[in-house]
């Protein structure tokens, strides 16, 4: 009877007891499972955060570490020329006619007299040597003036990511000069500034008088940045040029035409020669080009995406020689080639030719040479700088030459954004989309928002975010803004909200962290607290009659 009704107590348990324990402990064991899952989820998200910040700080250091590599080959080159002077100067006295060179030799200690010997027989006339710039400007072996600036006003930055070069010359009546260079360092943040040289290079060798008055001009407006280091004036010794008043005529070309293009190709190579041991780096300029703002974070970052591609220029513009970007260890070679022809033809062909060389498989055919060369050739949309000038460096030629993916002046502003994936239910105008304005081509333009319209940003993989910046109508369309449109954004998780909840809350989990004003500008930063982020959009909340233009898109992911 005991164990009958022992049983039916435990049966009593079972079937009344433990539902009502299981629904009272269920809440408790599902917040367990959710707050485990979101754990996971968290930390996965924040791997991948941690993952992507390694590839890109290890991405800087490849490029520093073929910086330092090229250094140090530049340094055994030294010690090979230094090494092959001396021991032609040994060979002109113990291979010579002179009868007391036996007395000469004498004259040191014995174990110095060996080693001298051996030296001679290990460096003789057996020997073979490389290149070198003797080879294709021999005049420079007698002329060691050749090969210093004749001018230089610096303080002798060196090791930062970016260098950029700026020939210029004297033009009859004109000089733009000023314009570009105001443009160069307005264009920079106080950050920026910092990890940036700015080389302004006087190619006018015969005329001293002319680049000092260019040094003391550009000293006397832009003092602060000369002081700082941000901004140094160069110019090449007239002994680093051979004669060029006999040069041989080449592609119908005339005579001053030669010697101007020939002149063009020495002063980009002593240029390059000089700069290539200050940076990681090194972008050519000319001293007619006006820049988009941003510019030196949109070029460092263009260069940080290409790290699982082995480029060779990347470009930012479409003209000539303007805005191209090399890595510095690489401009001894192209230096070398740039020399090897400085007679043949202009410099923007000598590059093509060298790619040709590079990459072209002569079997294949010419569309298969340019696919290659577009591998190594990587282009950066829209163009970053535009030429402004009209006379040319060529004395009495005109050139109206406009890059025409730079976009009209102040229209827009490109950025590199975090990648995602975009949408709006605005009706977009033309090709004025939503995607060409994200990546920094364009303008978006939407026709009359109304409410609950939404402009959206869905980040893949979700990011943790610094700060936004959104910029509505431009100097064409002033009334084509954003008006009473809310930035919000979505967390992955809410485990912040512990501490109170940071912004304004709304519906599905949103937070309002700014709004358009008056000027058409909505900007700010994000709480550290926030963690990644899904998505970010704008919200439209009422009736507008006018279009609206997003002319500035920058969001702004977390580096560290």
């Amino acid at each position: 009877m005991r164990a009958r009704l022992k049983n039916v107590v435990l049966l009593l348990v079972m079937v009344f007891i433990l539902p009502i324990f299981f629904m009272v402990t269920r809440p408790a064991c599902e917040q367990i499972a959710l707050n485990y899952t979101a754990n996971i989820y968290e930390n996965n998200k924040l791997n991948g955060q941690y993952e992507a910040l390694l590839e890109k700080r290890f991405a800087e250091l490849h490029a520093r570490l073929k910086f330092a590599e090229s250094l140090n080959k530049q340094r055994k080159n030294d010690i090979h020329i230094l090494r092959s002077q001396f021991t032609y100067l040994l060979q002109s006295v113990l291979h010579s006619n002179v009868s007391n060179k036996s007395v000469l030799i004498e004259k040191f200690p014995s174990d110095l007299q060996t080693a001298l010997v051996n030296f001679t027989d290990l460096y003789g006339q057996s020997s073979i040597h490389l290149p070198s710039l003797f080879t294709y400007l021999p005049h420079l072996s007698h002329n060691p003036n050749g090969m210093r600036p004749a001018y230089k006003l610096s303080r002798n930055r060196f090791g930062v990511s970016m260098v950029f070069g700026i020939p210029t010359i004297k033009r009859d009546r004109v000089s733009y000069l000023r314009r570009t260079l105001h443009s160069l360092i307005d264009g920079l943040n106080e950050e920026e500034r910092e990890d940036c040289l700015i080389i302004v290079f006087v190619a006018e060798p015969w005329n001293l008088q002319y680049v000092k008055q260019v040094g003391d001009q550009i000293y006397k407006e832009f003092h602060s940045s000369v002081d700082s280091g941000l901004l140094e004036v160069i110019s090449s010794p007239p002994e680093f040029y051979p004669n060029l008043d006999n040069l041989k005529r080449t592609l119908g070309d005339s005579q001053d035409r030669v010697r101007w293009r020939t002149k063009q190709n020495l002063d980009f190579s002593f240029l390059m020669l000089y700069a290539k041991s200050k940076g990681v780096f090194y972008a050519q300029l000319e001293d007619d080009v006006i820049s988009k703002p941003g510019y030196f974070s949109i070029m460092k970052t263009f260069t940080q995406q290409q790290k699982y591609v082995e480029w060779f220029v990347l470009e930012f513009s479409t003209l000539g020689f303007i805005g191209k970007l090399f890595k510095s260890s690489e401009l001894p070679i192209l230096v070398e080639f740039f020399l090897m022809f400085h007679t043949s033809q202009p410099i923007d062909w000598l590059l093509d030719d060298f790619l040709t060389v590079k990459i072209c498989n002569p079997d294949k055919d010419r569309k298969h040479c340019v696919r290659m060369k577009e591998e190594v050739r990587r282009r950066y949309k829209p163009s970053l700088f535009q030429h402004i000038g009209i006379q040319s460096s060529l004395k009495g030629k005109i050139q109206k030459l406009q890059d025409k993916y730079f976009g009209k002046d102040g229209l827009y502003r490109a950025h590199i954004n975090p990648h995602a994936v975009v949408s709006t239910s605005l009706k977009t105008y033309q090709q004025f989309t939503l995607q060409k304005a994200y990546l920094g081509e364009t303008i978006f333009w939407g026709m009359s928002p109304l409410p609950k319209d939404m402009v959206k940003f869905e980040f893949t993989p979700p990011v943790v975010l610094e700060s936004f910046k959104f910029r509505s109508g431009n100097s064409e369309h002033p009334g084509d803004k954003f008006f009473d449109t809310v930035v919000e954004i979505l967390p992955v998780t809410h485990e912040h909200t512990k501490d109170g909840t940071p912004y304004p809350i709304l519906n599905h989990g949103y937070y309002q962290v700014a709004r358009f004003k008056a000027d058409g500008v909505a900007e700010g930063t994000i709480k550290d607290n926030i963690g990644p982020i899904k998505i970010l959009r704008l919200h439209c909340q009422v009736k507008s009659d006018s279009w609206a233009i997003l002319s500035e898109i920058y969001i702004k992911a977390k580096t560290s």
